[in-house]
């Protein structure tokens, strides 16, 4: 064992924070909140799992699965789901200029090119998808 050291060195204290510490400032609770509707981009990926589970079991499987879907509380759940998700999404999308810097030649993209940009990607990829789903 080091001869130097102390169990209980100064330097170590650590203030105690209250739990709830996020709810002071409102940057604070957007931030756990986006962490926090992780669990709704897991359930989502999830449920489209099942979904193609429910595809690959034939036709019966897939009507059962849509009947549940049709239900009161699940339609309900998942419009609180879809409000998570597209919190999740503008506010990763809006922390995009902050973590990505461009610079073409010596000048650095103005933030709003990049965000105008992760914009215009998610809009074209849901095209794609509605594009595809209607074929």
């Amino acid at each position: 064992m080091n001869p130097a050291y102390r169990r209980h060195h100064p330097k170590w204290y650590r203030a105690r924070m209250p739990i709830f510490w996020w709810f002071r400032k409102a940057a604070y609770f957007r931030f756990i909140a986006r962490e926090l509707t992780s669990v709704f981009v897991a359930y989502s990926s999830v449920l489209l799992l099942v979904q193609l589970r429910a595809v690959a079991a034939g036709p019966e499987a897939l009507a059962r699965f849509t009947a549940w879907l049709h239900l009161r509380p699940v339609v309900a759940l998942h419009v609180v789901v879809l409000l998570a998700l597209l919190f999740h999404t503008v506010t990763w999308l809006h922390l995009a200029p902050r973590a990505i810097v461009i610079r073409l030649g010596r000048r650095r993209v103005p933030d709003v090119a990049v965000l105008l940009g992760h914009y215009g990607a998610w809009l074209a990829a849901s095209g794609l998808v509605v594009w595809l789903l209607r074929l």
